[in-house]
């Protein structure tokens, strides 16, 4: 009965998909593979349609119907999926190496430099008054330490850069 119902509704299916999938947006060979694969499934569970050809055209407005409806909520990906954009794993994973060799070279500053420049790399984003006052030296004295800590940094950081 398999071969009989393809070879009969094999034209019908065709013509129907053809008109629907225009209003549909969807591809007429994909059209016709859903509602086989309806009819399939059908048969599959003993239950074949007592009206092949309606049931046909039924099935196809049914399937055409489904592909607008999600066509309206779906939108392509404009970007490429594997993300190499800026934000890609491989860029990400050196930006966490750099931050963390740059945080392990301000712990090898002397005095009170690492103290200071881990207070300005904090995430908190303190103000200088506030960090002054952690650190117990006076406000004005800031930018003349964070200007001797980070010239320290960029002498030690130069020599590891002309080393490794």
């Amino acid at each position: 009965m398999t071969h009989d119902l393809v070879t009969a509704l094999g034209p019908l299916l065709t013509a129907e998909a053809s008109a629907e999938a225009y209003a549909s947006g969807a591809e007429p060979a994909d059209l016709e593979q859903t509602v086989w694969l309806r009819l399939l499934e059908r048969l599959d569970a003993h239950d074949p349609p007592r009206d092949p050809p309606g049931w046909l055209r039924r099935t196809v407005r049914t399937e055409a119907r489904r592909t607008r409806r999600v066509a309206r909520y779906e939108a392509p990906w404009a970007g490429d999926p594997a993300g190499t954009g800026e934000d890609g794993p491989e860029l990400l994973a050196l930006a966490a190496a750099r931050r963390h060799a740059l945080r392990d070279a301000v712990r090898r500053l002397p005095g009170r430099c690492p103290r200071l420049l881990e207070a300005l790399l904090s995430p908190h984003d303190p103000t200088y008054r506030e960090i002054a006052g952690e650190l117990g030296i006076s406000q004005g004295s800031m930018g003349p330490e964070r200007s001797r800590c980070l010239g320290c940094l960029r002498r030690l950081l130069a020599a590891e850069v002309a080393s490794g």
